[in-house]
């Protein structure tokens, strides 16, 4: 767990309130509602899912004594907006939808909120209010997608979690990279002798390797803390070029699929192409991942105009929040992607 503060608009009275939950932990942060430094806490550890979804208790235990440290910090009274960004939002959201705006009103005073999925928060993140795909992926992986406007919807390509998608994420990653280890080990066909020598040395005997994986509650995220080993073999060693080469297929895929009609590959002439920003974690993996992923992007989006993303998804969160306390909001609120509580 840890505390950072930041300087500007200490001692203001309007506040917004980001949030950040997902599936490498929590973070929180606080800033003027006119704009200044954030304040922001974080912890490790990942809000728990139960048979309601997302556990809304156990997000509110965590969160709001970090909120009301941080609300002292900047000697603000309570928070204008929040707005929730969270991983699973939109199919294990019902009980952070039944729980959280009320005890958020009764415990900040935050006249406004908004829920949002986490691929949401990304996107206003990296791409703020403008058209355009975002590609957020760690673990996982999800594109975003809106034209804005009036007419404008969310289109949505995979964030289908480890067993039905995700397909070029970390876990996808770590886990074809895992099999070719698994593969040379047992001397079949298409195994990579480096990867293998990687597992055991950063997860122990190759024959114990199913004892330790499949009991574990985090399966998805112990698979990809195995992508980075994929990365580091890639440059020597082809099998993990080319699982790198498949999952740069799937992300440009997912970003095609999530591009919005109206600035689509064969969009009419004169119009604008798309922005496309990548975020997420799994992009730190640098070369071995972003060279092939942006030819693959030049086949299956070429008039898309690579972009670097602003900020990361607390950003993107404390960003709706302030656009609630301004009347702002410009993405699109339906419900289950964005769902705003005025």
């Amino acid at each position: 767990m840890s505390l950072r503060t930041g300087t500007a608009g200490r001692g203001r009275a309007g506040a917004v309130l980001g949030v950040d939950s997902g599936g490498s932990g929590l973070r929180v942060a606080l800033a003027p509602a006119a704009g200044g430094s954030p304040l922001t806490w974080s912890s490790p550890v990942p809000v728990g899912t139960g048979g309601r979804g997302i556990d809304a208790p156990e997000l509110l235990e965590r969160v709001l004594p970090a909120a009301r440290r941080l609300l002292h910090e900047a000697g603000s009274p309570g928070c204008d907006a929040v707005c929730v960004g969270a991983a699973g939002m939109a199919t294990l959201g019902d009980d952070l939808h039944a729980v959280l705006p009320g005890v958020l009103r009764a415990e900040l005073g935050a006249r406004r909120l908004a829920l949002a999925s986490d691929a949401v928060t990304a996107y206003a993140g990296a791409l703020g209010q403008r058209p355009g795909v975002v590609v957020a992926a760690g673990t996982g992986v999800i594109a975003l997608g809106t034209a804005l406007g009036p007419e404008g919807s969310w289109r949505r390509a995979d964030g289908w979690g480890h067993l039905l998608g995700d397909c070029g994420g970390g876990a996808w990653i770590g886990r074809a990279g895992l099999e070719a280890a698994m593969r040379a080990f047992d001397g079949r066909a298409g195994g990579s002798p480096a990867l293998l020598a990687r597992l055991e040395a950063v997860l122990g005997p190759a024959c114990g390797l199913p004892g330790k994986l499949y009991p574990r509650p985090d399966r998805p995220a112990v698979l990809a803390s195995f992508a980075p080993e994929v990365g580091r073999c890639a440059p020597d060693d082809p099998v993990a070029a080319g699982i790198l080469r498949e999952a740069a297929r799937h992300i440009a895929a997912s970003a095609a699929a999530a591009c919005p009609p109206a600035v689509s590959p064969d969009a009419a002439p004169g119009v604008a192409a798309p922005e496309v920003a990548l975020t997420g974690g799994l992009f730190r993996m640098g070369e071995p991942l972003l060279s092939p992923l942006q030819e693959e992007l030049q086949m299956q989006l070429p008039q898309a105009r690579m972009t670097t993303a602003q900020g990361d998804p607390l950003a993107g969160a404390l960003r709706v929040a302030t656009a609630l306390t301004e009347d702002s909001l410009a993405l699109p609120v339906d419900g289950a992607l964005l769902r705003v509580v005025c």
